[in-house]
């Protein structure tokens, strides 16, 4: 089936579409990673986006379902260049071409994705449309227009939990966090599983007295959606808990954190989406590589006032903030996101959470 994909800028791509029909629209993002297509695409944190992967064969290792992310596909659209005719994985369990008819994602493929890559970092992020059903330019730029001029509509409420959920069982009281749920995926839970945390899932609007009401040790802010709109609500329902206990943020739960102490969230040109990310940490001038997916970023120079914070670790591409710490508030925030380096192990940042509870 003949499609298209407009861009807000007028730039336009022809391929073949698959999945489902009809229109979509939403901001086109690049990531760069060879493998985890299954979870970018059931990844909360790119509900409502078009996602470009950016290696030209998507499918070759089939689908599993314990490989989710969450319960569903949360994406707007897919833009690929080829999908691949076999897969072959001891692991795998159904297609790619299954899994996206299943999951009715309208999906862009025949696409030159390195010239969209390339236009993309050339010009920026920006809005997009697909279409199978329309193909001309100025009907699908005012779609375009129509759609950035609306206000926009949180997510949050079809994401997060909507009652209270603990999962795993403690080793000892003090590993017992409340989880206030942005998005939290499966591979983070595992994480904390394996350091023996007990954790309740938490409503993503839950205020002050209804997180207090677990009695938690600490608490962890999930990764999610970045740009909804309901952030702000969270960060206002945070505020009063800085300093009181622990607190990690995770990626939109690090930004909410930032929020919370009064740093300003900026819009990147081009976000960092994909793998082999590079960090350096000032003090100590090491370097860590990391798994990263963000369009906007803390300001610096608007954390340089916060004095009882400090930036624990930087983009070496670009110097951006990626992590933040407070010892007297008891805080750590990381933009990245802390995928576990393999073989059932924990990410550092973890870790260092977990020993900031133990000093309670």
């Amino acid at each position: 089936m003949k499609a298209i994909l407009m861009l807000e800028d007028g730039k336009s791509f022809s391929g073949e579409a698959f999945g489902a029909q009809g229109e979509v629209i939403g901001e086109v993002i690049l990531n760069t990673a060879v493998v985890g297509y299954q979870e970018m695409l059931t990844d909360p944190a790119n509900a409502g986006k078009i996602l470009t992967l950016a290696y030209p064969l998507i499918g070759n290792y089939g689908v599993a379902p314990k490989f989710n992310e969450s319960k569903m596909v949360w994406l707007a659209g897919l833009v690929i260049k080829e999908k691949t005719r076999i897969s072959s994985n001891w692991q795998a369990k159904s297609s790619f071409d299954g899994f996206i008819q299943e999951n009715r994602l309208l999906t862009l493929t025949q696409i030159d994705t390195r010239a969209l890559a390339v236009h993309l970092r050339q010009k920026g992020q920006m809005l997009g449309i697909i279409a199978t059903n329309n193909f001309e330019s100025k009907a699908l730029l005012s779609k375009i227009k129509a759609f950035r001029a609306k206000t926009p509509q949180t997510l949050l409420p079809q994401i997060s939990v909507k009652k209270p959920t603990p999962l795993g069982k403690a080793r000892n009281k003090e590993k017992k966090v409340a989880v206030l749920d942005l998005g939290i995926t499966q591979s983070i839970s595992a994480q904390l599983a394996a350091l023996g945390f007990s954790f309740t899932l938490l409503p993503y609007n839950s205020g002050v007295q209804e997180i207090l009401r677990s009695k938690p040790k600490g608490l962890i802010i999930s990764n999610g959606p970045e740009d909804d709109p309901a952030l702000k609500e969270v960060a206002a329902n945070i505020k009063p808990l800085l300093g009181r206990f622990p607190i990690l943020g995770l990626s939109a739960g690090h930004q909410v954190l930032a929020s919370a102490l009064g740093a300003k969230i900026i819009k990147m040109r081009l976000g960092h989406h994909g793998v082999n990310y590079p960090l350096q940490n000032p003090a100590s001038y090491k370097g860590e590589i990391t798994v990263q997916n963000h369009s906007w970023v803390v300001d610096t120079d608007s954390l340089s006032k916060i004095k009882t914070v400090r930036i624990t670790a930087y983009n070496l591409n670009d110097r951006s903030v990626e992590e933040i710490e407070s010892k007297k508030l008891k805080i750590i925030g990381a933009q990245y996101c802390p995928a576990s380096p393999g073989c059932g192990e924990v990410n550092n940042v973890f870790k260092r959470f977990s020993k900031m509870l133990a000093k309670e």
